[in-house]
């Protein structure tokens, strides 16, 4: 199967069925109310009725007195407990602190990773979609006991058959984006007047674009993954699970990098994206930016085969690929090539693999000759992503230790994750 992704860092939009959904959610806007708008007309013609005090009802009684009504009142007044205050806030760049009355009840992520976070703190049920279902793996929660995602409502409802437009935010509805603003501006064209009437009429965004830290629009702080998966947390007011994954977490990496070898044993990689099951040119990713997408490559102590070399990582604004001729002058020990995350292991190594050992430049490569070519990892990573992830590198680059990537070595405890994700911890 060739790669799923259509481009490197960002997924084309997708255009078939586009102007027949947009048309639809034009005339669906035009005949109904949206749920939020209804919720709150139907809460002030209660909330009128209430402080009119009953003045009839539908068997035509008659009203009680005045008296009767004002003495019930002002008893009721008098015994009325006061409502606690159940309101909190999360403070997140680029937007900033946002208050919420209650945890959301329906929400979206653009990309794989805060989907993933959501997951890991039992919200699956809740998404409503995401911004692109071909990056957001989710075979992995099959190995999990009791976990699973509905991937139809994943599938139907993606932003970028829309075109990432406002109209499907406003069809979905949901309580919170959990997303970067800022991407949508940079990416899809939005100005700072469509995020605004999508707060104000919709709901709030939460959310920073951390998977590289490369791009010149990205200029306020970026989050580690699990600075961002606390962020999350304390979104859907589930810090209890994440607390049980940031220990589950600490003590896995911990673990495996007591057992690494020493620096100067260590593999330098390569990271690069070519979607073909037989790649000519490749989109470089550098290791040293410590975005999201590398963390396991850090995690395991690898080093940037790219250092030092003047190529830069994929950028918004840097598009620049380089052939088998460059690799051959870096030569590096591993290379890692994205967007063949529906492959397994033996299927790559039977495709790509074998398409480079019949190339007359890429059989020439030492990865390439001694089989040191692997599937690179997601783009967009959460939690639980990160930790199969880490497992699965620790395999490629440490066979020895950790046993072969076609193995069924298990470096951590499945049960235990399914266990955080459905609440029994």
């Amino acid at each position: 199967m060739a790669g799923d992704d259509t481009s490197p860092d960002r997924p084309t939009r997708r255009n078939s069925r586009k102007h027949e959904r947009a048309g639809s959610r034009r005339g669906s806007e035009q005949s109904e109310r949206t749920r939020r708008d209804y919720l709150k007309y139907s809460g002030a013609v209660l909330g009128g009725t209430l402080l009119a005090g009953c003045t009839g009802n539908s068997n035509g009684e008659a009203a009680e007195t005045t008296t009767e009504s004002e003495t019930r009142t002002t008893t009721e007044t008098a015994t009325q407990t006061p409502e606690e205050d159940t309101s909190y806030s999360v403070s997140m760049a680029p937007v900033g602190e946002v208050t919420f009355d209650a945890p959301p009840e329906s929400w979206i992520a653009y990309d794989g990773g805060y989907a993933d976070m959501g997951v890991a703190l039992g919200k699956c049920d809740s998404m409503t979609g995401i911004g692109g279902a071909g990056r957001y793996y989710t075979y992995y929660y099959d190995e999990l006991p009791g976990v699973s995602i509905d991937r139809d409502t994943i599938e139907n409802n993606q932003l970028s058959d829309a075109g990432m437009s406002k109209e499907i935010f406003y069809e979905l509805d949901n309580e919170v984006h959990v997303m970067d603003p800022e991407m949508l501006k940079n990416w899809f064209g939005w100005k700072q007047e469509d995020v605004d009437e999508i707060t104000n009429n919709v709901a709030p965004f939460v959310g920073n674009l951390n998977f590289r830290r490369e791009d010149e629009w990205h200029n306020y702080r970026y989050y580690t993954l699990y600075e961002a998966f606390e962020k999350v947390a304390e979104l859907f007011q589930e810090q209890d699970r994440y607390e049980a994954f940031e220990t589950l977490h600490d003590n896995f990496i911990a673990n495996i990098q007591r057992q690494l070898p020493t620096a100067d044993e260590r593999p330098n990689v390569l990271l690069v994206y070519a979607g073909s099951d037989r790649p000519e040119e490749f989109s470089p990713y550098r290791l040293n930016d410590k975005g999201t997408s590398k963390k396991q490559w850090n995690d395991l102590g690898v080093g940037d085969a790219l250092a030092g070399t003047g190529i830069e990582g994929l950028s918004t604004t840097d598009r620049g690929k380089i052939d088998y001729e460059t690799m051959l002058e870096i030569d590096p020990d591993v290379i890692m090539l994205r967007a063949h995350e529906r492959k397994s292991a033996t299927e790559f190594r039977e495709t790509v693999l074998e398409f480079m050992r019949s190339h007359p430049v890429a059989k020439e490569l030492s990865a390439v000759q001694n089989g040191r070519v692997y599937r690179g990892g997601y783009l967009f990573q959460g939690p639980i992503h990160n930790l199969f992830l880490t497992e699965r590198g620790a395999k490629q680059l440490y066979p020895d230790v950790f046993g072969e990537v076609t193995g069924d070595a298990e470096l951590f405890d499945r049960q235990r994750v399914a266990d955080i994700v459905t609440g029994e911890f």
